[in-house]
């Protein structure tokens, strides 16, 4: 046997694989709940009503989507160019120190906030800078500096909050001092814990959207992504629309870290992310890298870890079970899509 490409994929095709690679992750889903014990139908509706099934768990859906829409955003602006940016972790962090930095009494005005999300955005972009530079001039793979970026940001967090950023009114734990009211995104919902941070990151989907489908540099990133020596021969500057690619990608990643301090937690802790950059990787991919995507891959993800929580606590069902969905997913959709350019060929 041997694949053979696909000039032009059908519509049906492009869309079939993709929802049979849902399907048959909702297949794996079941087959999990019944191996840890619990009845797969029961366990797939515990899921579904833990995350959709009251006004707090919508609500719950919706702000667990908010870092994962940024990050996913993230690493689809990255892949479409085939820069392969593994460090949104380490840019979330980035601008979540950001938000820190300002927002703890720097500056007192009503200005901090728009300010801090700049100055995050900037931080991100500045952190992969680094990386694409070592690609374009040195040839240095990007997959291993920007992950070795995590573990690096991790540990000057780490040091941040044992040291300088270290509250002195934690009683000893190791987080920030709260940030200031001024700091603070408004909840969209008074008395719960929605943000509009969520909104930020759908009016971010639709600009990145416009930037790749009506910018000279959304062309520039999909020639790029496709053939550089195509692109080079056409007289493209490939390394400037890296360069570009990276500053977008890194800045979208740290305004996660950004909207989870300044919108949710108001402090910053070393476990601010439970792996949003990584988990990111996962969004972009289930969404085929489109922008728009992103946000309906980001809820998708974020209902399977709300409403694992609760299958969880009524039914006993591990939640780790989420974890080995979200990575069954990515395997089925990475498999979904080689099918949408090739056909297996038999002799």
């Amino acid at each position: 046997m041997r694949l053979e490409p696909i000039a032009n994929p059908t519509t049906a095709r492009r869309l079939g694989y993709p929802a049979l690679a849902i399907l048959a992750t909702l297949a794996v889903a079941a087959l999990l709940a019944r191996i840890a014990g619990a009845d797969p139908l029961a366990a797939l509706g515990q899921i579904a009503t833990g995350a959709l099934g009251s006004k707090l768990a919508i609500l719950e859906t919706l702000n667990r989507a908010t870092p994962l829409i940024f990050t996913g955003l993230a690493v689809a602006v990255a892949f479409r160019a085939k820069l392969w940016n593994i460090g949104a972790e380490a840019q979330l962090y980035a601008g979540a120190i950001m938000a820190v930095v300002l927002g703890t009494g720097a500056l007192g005005s009503p200005l901090v906030l728009p300010v801090s999300a700049l100055a995050a955005l900037l931080a991100g972009a500045m952190l992969l800078l680094g990386p694409v530079l070592l690609k374009t001039r040195l040839g240095v793979d990007e997959v291993v500096t920007t992950l070795l970026l995590n573990f690096i940001m991790l540990l000057f967090v780490s040091y941040l909050l044992e040291g300088p950023m270290k509250d002195p009114m934690g009683m000893g734990w190791p987080k920030s001092a709260a940030l200031t009211p001024e700091a603070r995104l408004p909840r969209i919902v008074d008395g719960l814990r929605l943000h509009w941070g969520f909104g930020l990151a759908l009016i971010a989907a639709v600009l990145v959207w416009l930037i790749q489908i009506r910018t000279t540099l959304g062309f520039e990133i999909r020639a790029v992504g496709q053939s550089p020596e195509a692109a080079r021969f056409a007289g493209m500057p490939v390394n400037a629309v890296l360069v570009k690619t990276a500053l977008l990608s890194g800045g979208l990643a740290a305004l996660a870290g950004w909207s989870e301090v300044a919108g949710l937690k108001g402090h910053l802790s070393q476990d601010l992310s439970p792996g949003f950059g990584y988990t990111g990787i996962i969004v972009a991919m289930l969404a085929l890298l489109h922008p728009l995507g992103v946000v309906l891959s980001a809820l998708f993800v974020a209902g399977i870890f709300v409403g694992s929580d609760a299958m969880s606590r009524a039914a006993g069902v591990p939640t780790y079970i989420a974890d080995m969905l979200l990575a069954t997913a990515l395997l089925f959709m990475v498999l979904a899509i080689l099918l949408t350019r090739v056909r297996v060929v038999r002799g």
